[in-house]
């Protein structure tokens, strides 16, 4: 199955010269949705991955079936001060200033081999906070994957001491 046939690409949003790309459509596509997890799933079953991790908030809906899927744990990573528990923080850059994401200190225990499934790679910024996150409570980075690579922003470079897959790429 062609997957990128299943995502709406949005020419101008949220801002001009940005071409969205909009996994809704694959969401709302059982079939389509089926055949994106299980490719991932696929490639994660041999890695002997622990625990997968999920940042806010298209890694949830990614992440989740995927783990379920695995029969392992799922962890979110939230913004600042969404998390009820103790918590471990890291500030990250922006385009235009900072963000904050946070997970729970008792999330991930040391040498536990971690996967963080999200739905794009664009900059890396933000993974590459979270796999900091995680290696900070002891963890592993065992794949880092994602539905969809911008190739032209070079993500992929900013996560090179990672093995990253990607299911389809798009130049932006």
């Amino acid at each position: 199955m062609d997957i990128k046939e299943k995502i709406r690409v949005i020419e101008g949003f949220p801002k001009e010269g940005i071409s969205f790309k909009d996994i809704t459509t694959l969401l709302k596509d059982g079939e389509a949705f089926k055949y994106t997890i299980d490719e991932m799933v696929n490639n994660l079953k041999d890695k002997d991955i622990d625990i997968i991790v999920g940042p806010e908030a298209r890694g949830f809906l990614i992440g989740a079936p995927v783990a379920y899927s695995l029969g392992i744990g799922f962890v979110p990573i939230r913004k600042a001060g969404k998390l009820p528990g103790e918590t471990l923080s890291i500030e990250y850059d922006l385009e235009y200033g900072t963000d904050t994401i946070e997970l729970h200190k008792d999330s991930i225990k040391k040498g536990q081999r971690v996967a963080i499934v999200d739905d794009l790679l664009a900059t890396g910024g933000t993974i590459l906070s979270v796999a900091k996150l995680i290696e900070m409570l002891g963890g592993e980075i065992a794949s880092i994957d994602f539905i969809i690579e911008l190739t032209d922003l070079h993500g992929r470079d900013k996560l090179s001491k990672y093995p990253v897959n990607s299911l389809i790429q798009y130049n932006i």
